[in-house]
C-alpha cells in the first residue's frame, strides 16, 4: 500500500531511513516491486537510500538484478549515482559503478550535469578519482546549461586537488571556455581569487592567460585587478605572454584603470612598476584616465602614486565632459586630493569643462565645498558668482560589478 501523502511504499520509507532488516524482509516478497517510485518526485527506493548515504541498503538493493540504477527523479533529474557523487559518498559511488548497467556519464535532465561534474564542483577528490578510473568516463564533458567542464567547476570553486587530478589527464583541455560567459577555468579561478588554483593552471605552458571572455570582454588579469587580488595579479604578470594593457572590449578599461577606480593601491603599485604599462590610457566609454577616476573617487593613495610619475598628465580631461582630475576632485569634495594635485607645478587650475564651462573653483563653490573653494580661490583670486543652479555632478555614477555570479548551489529540503 502506498503512502497517501506522496505515494511512497513501505520499501521506499525503509530504504530512505536506512532500515536494512526491513528492506531485506520486504524484498523477500514476490509482490514487492523494488523500482516503484513515489508519486511526488518519482524517487525510487534506491534513490532514497543513496540520498541518505545508507551504504548497506544500497548494497542490498543492488544485489537485485531487477533494480534499475539509472532511474532519475523528476525534481532534480538526477540518478542515484549523480546524487552520491555530488554528496561525496565514495563507497556508494563504488558500489553503483560495479553494476555494468550503471551509466557513469548519464547527465541530469535539468542542466545536463554528469556525476563527475557534480563531484568536481563540490571538491570531492575521492569521488573524482573513482570516476576517472573508469575508462568510459569523459573528463571534459560539458553541461548543457552553462557549457562548463568539470575542470571549470573545480577551478571556480577553488578545489586545488581536484584541479590537479583533472589536469593529469591528457584528454582534458585546460582552455575550454564555457558557453554562457566564454570564461576559461583560469578566468573563473582569477575572478574568484583562488590563488593556488591560478598557480596550478599557470604552471601549464599550454594555458592561455589572456583569453578574453565573450560576455564582458575581459582578460583574467583585468578581472583580478578590478577586485584587488594582489597575489593573482603578480602571478599573471610573471607570464611573458600577458599584456597588462589589454582593455575590456565593452568599455576600453585597462587593468590599471579598474584598479585605480576601485582604489586597490597594492594592485596599482604592481602595475605601475611595469615599464610597459601606460598610466594615461583612458577608457573608451567616458575618456577618463586612471588618475581622473581615482581623483573623482577620492583615492588618495592611488592619486599619490600617479602624481609621483613624470609621465602622468595631471591635466588630461575626459572626452565626455572635458573635466580634469582637479575638476572631479573639487566637485566631489576630496580636499586632500585637491591639495595633492595643486602641489604639482604643471597643474592648470583654471581649465573649464566643455559641457558646462565650469572651472574647478566654480564646481567646488557650487557644491558647497568651502575649504576647497578657498584653496582654489587663493590660487586664482577669483570669487565665483552664485551657483545655486549648477548641474548635478553625478555624471559618472559608480557602476555595479559586471562579474557574473557563479550559479548558486541548490538548497535541498525533503
Amino acid at each position: 500500500m502506498d503512502d497517501i501523502l506522496d505515494g511512497r511504499t513501505p520499501l521506499s520509507w525503509a530504504a530512505g531511513n536506512g532500515h536494512e532488516a526491513v528492506v531485506r524482509m520486504l524484498l523477500e516478497r514476490n509482490d514487492v516491486d523494488p523500482n516503484i517510485a513515489n508519486t511526488e518526485y518519482d524517487r525510487t527506493p534506491l534513490w532514497w537510500a543513496a540520498e541518505g548515504g545508507h551504504e548497506e541498503v544500497v548494497r542490498i538493493l543492488l544485489e537485485r538484478s531487477d533494480v534499475n540504477p539509472n532511474i532519475s527523479d523528476t525534481e532534480y533529474c538526477q540518478t542515484p549515482l549523480s546524487w552520491a557523487a555530488e554528496s561525496g559518498y565514495e563507497e556508494l559511488v563504488r558500489m553503483l559503478l560495479k553494476r555494468s548497467d550503471a551509466d557513469p556519464n548519464m547527465a541530469d535532465n535539468l542542466d545536463g550535469r554528469t556525476p563527475l561534474s557534480w563531484a568536481a564542483e563540490n571538491g570531492h577528490e575521492g569521488v573524482v578519482r573513482i570516476l576517472l578510473e573508469r575508462g568510459d568516463v569523459d573528463p571534459d564533458i560539458t553541461d548543457t546549461q552553462y557549457g562548463r567542464t568539470p575542470l571549470s567547476w573545480a577551478a571556480s570553486g577553488g578545489h586545488e586537488e581536484v584541479v590537479r587530478i583533472l589536469l593529469e589527464r591528457s584528454d582534458v583541455d585546460p582552455n575550454m571556455a564555457d558557453t554562457e560567459y566564454g570564461q576559461t577555468p583560469l578566468w573563473w579561478a582569477t575572478g574568484n581569487g583562488h590563488e593556488e588554483v591560478v598557480r596550478i593552471l599557470l604552471e601549464r605552458s599550454d594555458v592561455d592567460p589572456s583569453t578574453v571572455d565573450t560576455k564582458y570582454g575581459q582578460t583574467p588579469l583585468l578581472s583580478a585587478a578590478r577586485q584587488g587580488y594582489e597575489a593573482v595579479v603578480k602571478m599573471l604578470l610573471e607570464r611573458d605572454d600577458v599584456d597588462p594593457n589589454i582593455a575590456g572590449a565593452n568599455d576600453g578599461r585597462t587593468p590599471l584603470w579598474w584598479a585605480a577606480f576601485c582604489g586597490c593601491e597594492a594592485v596599482v603599485r604592481i602595475l605601475l612598476e611595469r615599464s610597459d604599462v601606460d598610466p594615461n590610457m583612458a577608457d573608451t566609454k567616458y575618456g577618463q584616465t586612471p588618475l581622473s577616476c581615482a581623483a573623482e573617487n577620492g583615492s588618495e593613495g592611488v592619486v599619490k602614486m600617479f602624481l609621483e610619475r613624470d609621465d602622468v598628465d595631471p591635466n588630461m580631461a575626459d572626452t565626455q565632459c572635458g573635466r580634469t582630475p582637479l575638476s572631479w576632485a573639487a566637485s566631489r569634495g576630496h580636499e586632500t586630493v585637491v591639495r595633492m594635485l595643486l602641489e604639482r607645478n604643471d597643474i592648470d587650475h583654471n581649465i573649464a569643462d566643455t559641457q558646462y564651462g565650469r572651472t574647478p573653483l566654480e564646481w567646488a563653490a557650487g557644491n558647497g565645498h568651502q575649504k576647497i573653494a578657498t584653496l582654489l580661490r587663493e590660487r586664482t583670486g577669483f570669487v565665483p558668482a552664485s551657483s545655486a543652479s549648477l548641474p548635478s555632478t553625478e555624471l559618472f555614477p559608480r557602476e555595479p560589478s559586471m562579474l557574473p555570479e557563479p550559479p548558486s548551489k541548490r538548497r535541498r529540503r525533503f
